[in-house]
């Protein structure tokens, strides 16, 4: 008998996030065989991978010993995946809004995401509505506007608005959004990995550029949604997100804007943004992120 083909592979990170995990996992059609799911367990304090492997032996578990970063973890993920698209999503975000999506509604939760991959052998990522999992769930993320290549500032469109269908019509999209995104495996196979560089934020804006410079496009696709808890792992506003911000957003600009360009970008965001943001956390009493802010940029400086 042959072996089936498995056409998506979900792919997932945990880092001290069972609960979120087990609840997405939970909610995914193992009925349907076709697909697989991968969850990279990035050096849990506890052996989250073992109690993972134990209650749903249906997923492949990849135990890391050391915390590789969204991007590490990702990327370990891939090196395991068998299938023709990969789904990343976090381990923090829903499929259904209501729970599990019953096999037969299989294809209505992914294949408009395929759909829009398949369309055109230009598009080498999709991105779902994210819509976020508390309260009447607004939109967190409807596609981006460009960012700013002085500023470094762009909009999610559609952030906080109520969903009420006017963002129902599939669009490109300069970049993918991390916490829900599939890519074609050949595109993949030609643009490469995740940039492991950053350890934590704009790795995707940045592989996201990696794909636009070989030639492919990114889409927004409506037709699927996917419900995000949003920084379960990080918190708002932790020294951790505030440090790795700071100095991604200078990695960035270093890896991503031309010469001279980016040295005005730098100004800005030294002398305006970092300026603003530590005034802002001494006049909050956060020194914490004070701390953070100074250390992401003396980090950024030391590691070029």
């Amino acid at each position: 008998m042959a072996k089936l083909e498995i056409i998506v592979s979900i792919i997932t990170i945990n880092y001290n996030g069972l609960k979120d995990t087990c609840e997405l996992i939970e909610a995914l059609p193992f009925e349907d065989k076709s697909i697989e799911v991968i969850v990279v367990d990035n050096a849990s304090k506890e052996d989250e991978a073992a109690i993972i492997t134990n209650r749903y032996p249906q997923v492949k578990v990849i135990r890391s010993e050391k915390n590789l970063g969204f991007a590490g973890g990702n990327n370990l993920g891939i090196k395991a995946a068998q299938g023709k698209y990969l789904f990343f999503i976090n381990n923090d975000a829903l499929i259904s809004e209501k729970g599990k999506v019953k096999s037969e509604k299989y294809a209505s939760a992914f294949q408009p995401l395929i759909e829009r991959l398949e369309s055109s052998e230009k598009i080498g990522i999709v991105c779902p509505k994210i819509r976020f999992a508390w309260g009447e769930k607004p939109i967190q993320f409807a596609g981006y506007t460009p960012l700013s290549s002085y500023t470094m500032r762009n909009r999610s469109i559609g952030f906080g608005e109520t969903d009420k269908g006017q963002y129902d019509t599939a669009h490109p999209t300069p970049y993918a959004h991390g916490a829900a995104m599939m890519v074609k495996r050949e595109a993949l196979e030609k643009v490469g990995l995740m940039p492991e560089c950053y350890f934590l934020y704009y790795e995707e804006l940045d592989w996201s550029m990696m794909f636009t410079r070989a030639g492919y496009t990114i889409w927004y696709e409506p037709a699927c949604t996917i419900y995000h808890k949003e920084s379960q792992a990080t918190g708002q506003n932790s020294p951790l997100k505030t440090y790795y911000l700071t100095r991604n957003r200078l990695l960035f600009v270093k890896r991503n804007i031309k010469r001279l360009q980016r040295y005005i970008t730098y100004t800005y965001l030294l002398l305006v943004v970092a300026t603003r943001d530590i005034c802002r956390y001494i006049m909050c009493q956060q020194f914490n992120l004070v701390s953070a802010t100074i250390k992401g940029i003396k980090n950024f400086i030391l590691e070029r």
